[in-house]
């Protein structure tokens, strides 16, 4: 839309392609520059999780802006508590509220905000943020973290990959602000996608009410992701941007963006990326240009003219004051502006829905290295009890079953004793005498017995399908000692 206010000005509003997807500018990349990578990341970890985040600055276009893009490094998910980019000094005491926020602050009240114990604190003009000692910040889980530090790392510093090179390459133009902008937020993208990876098969489809419901298995996706017990993870899916995530995007038909786009590439794709960076940077760099293209759907207009005022106009003695509005003159416009609306339909973009991509199911973001135990003597016991079973060593099998079962109380040893026995299936030992069979059986029921409900879909889910391979085991020796016997 093109416009003038009537001094020699052109004027000019575009709207993005997609509502959906946050308009950042160059804000985000400020941010960044500001605060610096490991500090960004301490706040959008703290956003996430539900903590109180404040800013403050000399400058009120700062404070707006770093509010801006805090919220924007959230998508897909929504922030649905209190933010207030620019605080008013008679409001101060809404930082004293008992709920999560996102609020900017002058720094001309720096004094004021000095004792707020449950505050995270971030100094635009300083660069630093400041994290009382209440409170438990919990961070991305592992390998996600290394891996956003490390692109984040590449994208804002392309020049330390080659800084030890004794003939480095030529160098190639570094990226404006509002590229680097784009990029940016296309490393939360992909963030993201691996993070909820797998997530629309974990929703059911609740049909008890007059309108359908949609519910979340929280258990399972945790279990099947192997991260039952992150608290970072655990603290997302219980807030409530995820449940306003599962409510929006949730239904199977609706308008889709880039996250769904993005979420629903294969697992091993976002891993070869990750093993090259000139992959990686390609996937970055695509991301980053449809999100700029959102933001600018016509570049060859995108540029506006305001005139400067004259030197010394702010000098002047005689200027004209404002004149006063005259209310009956501004009622009567505005009845005539509603009145002719009302008669010409409102010209609104059509929402091209289709059927949403299911995507990969859901994969182990821990990969299939094991977790580090507490205690190696009895994840001993149950190897070694494991191996006497396969070995048909029935005294060694007898001495140690006893402890192996007293070790299966705890959850590390019901993990091992499912790597163990997976291990033993995949050597394709594919006999067992019904000695053997009873003893798995017996290892394998006592691990069952001490599972918890956040365990169903990871210590269980290991033990069905081992179950029946290990009957079909039992099986085949009976049909061999039947046909022997015959």
């Amino acid at each position: 839309k093109l416009f003038s206010l009537g001094a020699g000005d052109r004027q000019l509003i575009q709207t993005p392609l997609n509502d959906t997807l946050p308009v950042t500018f160059k804000s985000v990349a400020l941010l960044f520059q500001q605060l610096g990578i490991q500090n960004v990341l301490s706040l959008f970890c703290a956003v996430l999780t539900e903590h109180k985040v404040l800013f403050h600055s000399s400058s009120y276009q700062r404070l707006g802006e770093a509010c801006r893009a805090l919220e924007a490094l959230m998508f897909p998910l929504k922030y649905s508590y209190p933010y207030i980019p620019i605080l008013p000094s008679r409001l101060l005491e809404v930082l004293s509220s008992p709920t999560p926020f996102i609020i900017g602050v002058h720094s001309m009240f720096q004094n004021e905000i000095q004792d707020l114990p449950d505050v995270i604190i971030a100094d635009l003009d300083g660069g630093t943020i400041k994290i009382p000692e209440c409170i438990h910040l919990s961070l991305l889980p592992e390998p996600l973290l290394h891996q956003t530090q490390s692109t984040l790392s590449l994208v804002l510093h392309p020049d330390l990959e080659i800084a030890d090179n004794a003939f480095p390459p030529p160098r190639t133009a570094p990226s404006n602000l509002k590229l680097l902008d784009k990029e940016v937020r296309a490393v939360f993208l992909r963030l993201f996608a691996q993070l909820f990876q797998g997530y629309r098969s974990c929703l059911q489809l609740i049909r008890i009410h007059s309108e359908p419901v949609i519910h979340f298995h929280k258990t399972a996706f945790l279990g099947q992701r192997g991260l039952i017990e992150n608290d970072f993870l655990t603290k997302v899916l219980d807030g409530m941007a995820f449940a306003g995530f599962v409510s929006e995007r949730g239904p199977p038909y609706r308008a889709c963006d880039l996250f769904d786009e993005l979420v629903a590439l294969d697992f091993e794709s976002f891993k070869e990326e990750e093993a090259s960076s000139t992959k990686l940077q390609k996937h970055i760099r695509e991301l980053s240009e449809q999100l700029y293209r959102n933001e600018n759907p016509n570049p060859h207009m995108a540029f506006q003219k305001v005139p400067r005022p004259s030197e010394g106009s702010h000098l002047r003695v005689h200027q004209v004051p404002f004149p006063l509005l005259n209310d009956e003159k501004v009622e009567k416009m505005f009845q005539e502006g509603v009145a002719k609306h009302s008669i010409t339909p409102a010209s609104t973009r059509p929402e091209r829905k289709c059927v949403v991509p299911a995507g990969p199911p859901v994969v182990s973001i821990m990969g299939k290295c094991g977790s580090v135990f507490n205690s190696a003597r009895r994840l001993e016991v149950v190897k070694s009890c494991i191996s006497f079973i396969f070995d048909n060593k029935t005294l060694e099998t007898e001495k140690t079953l006893p402890a192996a079962l007293r070790a299966l109380k705890g959850k590390a040893a019901r993990q091992c004793l499912t790597e163990e026995l997976s291990v033993h299936v995949q050597q394709n030992r594919a006999i067992l005498d019904h000695q053997q069979f009873d003893y798995i059986v017996r290892m394998m029921n006592c691990a069952l017995q001490d599972c918890s409900t956040s365990e169903e879909f990871t210590v269980a889910a290991a033990l069905l399908p081992l179950s029946t391979a290990y009957y079909r085991c039992a099986l085949r020796w009976q049909n061999v000692s039947t046909s022997l016997q015959a």
